[in-house]
């Protein structure tokens, strides 16, 4: 993560440099990319030069067992399955149908079916029909 904060900042900082750090009014558009990614890159350089003199920290005892690996699983699948739905059933049907899976990991199936569709309607009418937000439908119009 060093390195890659290392590299980010390097390039926001380059970039930041072809924008006018003052401008007529005071203080130009390039003063705060500038000193932030300067700061990020600081950073960045102690944090390397830390991780290199503590213990390696594996990937594989970082992520839970058990229970836990499944809750990550079943909610990482869920999102890849929402990206699916979304475009081909629309949001409420997608939206319902995700939550119902998440859900089903606490609750029974029948108040896991309610709540999915209670939030995933709150939603759509939040969203949709009072902030004008445009959200994927499908040919019913939800």
């Amino acid at each position: 993560m060093a390195v890659f904060f290392l590299l980010f900042s390097g390039v926001m900082f380059w970039e930041s440099l072809s924008m006018s750090y003052y401008s007529e009014y005071g203080p130009g558009p390039g003063l705060l990319p500038l000193w932030v990614s300067g700061f990020i890159f600081l950073l960045s350089a102690v944090y390397l030069v830390t991780a290199f003199k503590k213990d390696i920290i594996l990937f594989a005892r970082v992520l839970p067992k058990g229970e836990g690996l499944v809750n990550v699983l079943v909610c990482m699948g869920s999102l890849v399955l929402f990206m699916v739905l979304v475009p081909l059933t629309g949001f409420l049907i997608g939206s319902t149908v995700t939550l119902f899976i998440l859900f089903m990991r606490g609750y029974k199936w029948y108040w896991s079916l309610g709540f999915s569709a209670s939030v995933a309607f709150i939603i759509f009418w939040v969203f949709g029909v009072m902030l004008q937000v445009p959200l994927p439908v499908n040919d019913l119009g939800w």
